[in-house]
């Protein structure tokens, strides 16, 4: 039996990303060229704009909004404050998306308890995401003005001592100097003029070599703003957690409602359709027991038979609900009889050191069923195998079959409303389907005993 830690299952990528190409230059001569290192400088000195806008506003206006709270003003002249904070942080992500590729989603509206204009001050000025946007930009001003300064001087002096050979003529012709002065008192004939061959070739080494450092200091600022974005600008990790759960709350309510649906309508039309036809023949044998008793027991022999069928059809439903052999048995057998009702030869190997809870060992157990299913009906598989073992904290499922792809998760499928049934569990199902197969859908559950 494959250990654990072997085990292959499909990944998700995640993000927009442009693919990786291989390069023949090394990464130090290549960066100081490449569009990374222009679209993160260009960020890095519009820091110095935004940081002024920010900070000049947030002071003015929260100074201002603390100083008329003696008056009922002061609190509208602090909403104001956070909103106008609320604006930049809109704008330095969308900055950070278009140069940083940095994708931080927009933080939700603030929500307040009951309607009404006190209620709306109260919740604005509640909010932890708006302060969260005033300490950016209180925080933004010095780290805007530091890495303005740090950008501009080393692009400045790297480019500007790298290609001085190239425009030390302009000081002769246009100035009457020989060239650039280190140091001196602007007399012609003291100081140090960088104007012989060894004077230029020394320039030329020092650019080369700020010019290569560049991109790295560059690279590290804009890392340190990628952290204060992210951290500061978008939605709360409190407020993301609500949002999952409210829908996974949605879900959970529709998936019980259809299955509430769907037990209905399969007693309805199966079982109490069949034991109402089998009362009424009940009762008309009853008649004709003291009639006709040969006809009347033709018909008990006739009802009995409808009884055996009625039984099977309330087993099938009952398995459908919660099979017997899961709660008896746990996954492995239970999985096992599914396995052999498909119509492909299926494989099963489990591998756990315990049963976990009830809720997630159901859902493991009817999310391969569905899959395997699916395998039946669409894949047009030889063959297909189901692997299930438990990782850390997460319960593993992996699905193989051998046919002949295409499958996918889309709005609409199947395969969507199993992946919003383990969404609503924590859970996460990756399905790597291409047209011509194989198929492998690997399926996350929390673990728990």
């Amino acid at each position: 039996m494959t250990s654990s830690t072997e085990r292959t299952v499909p990944t998700m990528a995640y993000g927009n990303q442009p693919a990786e190409r291989e390069h023949r230059l090394p990464t130090a001569l290549r960066a100081p060229v490449e569009a990374r290192t222009w679209r993160e400088l260009a960020y890095l000195l519009l820091n110095l704009p935004m940081c002024l806008i920010g900070f000049v506003w947030t002071v003015t206006m929260l100074s201002l909004g603390a100083g008329l709270l003696i008056t009922f003003i002061g609190l509208p002249v602090l909403v104001l404050a956070l909103g106008g904070c609320r604006a930049v942080g809109y704008v330095e992500r969308a900055r950070a998306r278009s140069l940083l590729w940095l994708d931080v989603e927009e933080p939700g509206p603030v929500r307040t308890k009951s309607r009404g204009f006190l209620p709306w001050l109260g919740g604005q000025l509640g909010s932890g995401v708006n302060w969260r946007h005033a300490i950016y930009c209180l925080l933004h001003f010095p780290w805007g003005v530091l890495t303005f300064c740090v950008s501009i001087s080393f692009f400045t002096y790297g480019w500007g001592l790298l290609t001085y050979p190239l425009w030390r003529w302009v000081f002769p012709v246009y100035f009457g100097r020989q060239g650039l002065q280190v140091y001196g008192d602007g007399d012609r004939h003291h100081g140090w003029w960088l104007h012989t061959p060894a004077d230029l070739l020394l320039c030329v080494v020092i650019g080369l070599a700020l010019v290569a450092l560049l991109p790295w200091v560059v690279r590290g600022m804009a890392h340190v703003d990628r952290m204060l974005v992210s951290g500061l600008l978008g939605p709360s990790r409190l407020a993301d957690r609500v949002t999952e759960l409210e829908s996974d709350r949605g879900a959970v309510v529709d998936t019980a409602a259809a299955d509430l649906r769907r037990i209905e309508r399969d007693l309805h039309d199966g079982a109490q359709a069949r034991l109402v036809a089998l009362a009424m023949d009940l009762g008309l044998a009853k008649e004709k027991l003291l009639e006709d008793p040969k006809t009347g027991a033709a018909m008990v022999e006739e009802a009995h038979g409808e009884v055996k069928v009625a039984l099977q059809e309330l087993r099938d439903l009952a398995r459908g609900i919660h099979p017997a052999i899961l709660t008896d048995r746990g996954l492995g057998p239970s999985l096992s009889a599914v396995a052999a009702r498909c119509t492909v030869p299926v494989s099963v190997t489990v591998d756990l050191p315990a049963r976990p809870v009830p809720a997630i060992e159901g859902i493991a157990y009817f999310t391969v069923s569905e899959l395997l299913q699916n395998v039946s009906k669409h894949s047009g598989a030889s063959r297909a195998s189901v692997d299930v073992w438990q990782t850390d904290d997460r319960l593993m499922l992996h699905v193989y079959d051998n046919g002949r792809g295409g499958a996918s998760v889309d709005a609409g499928s199947g395969l969507a409303g199993l992946a919003e049934r383990l969404d609503a569990v924590d859970g996460v199902l990756v399905v790597d389907s291409p047209p011509g197969g194989p198929t492998r859908i690997a399926a996350e559950l929390p673990w728990r005993v």
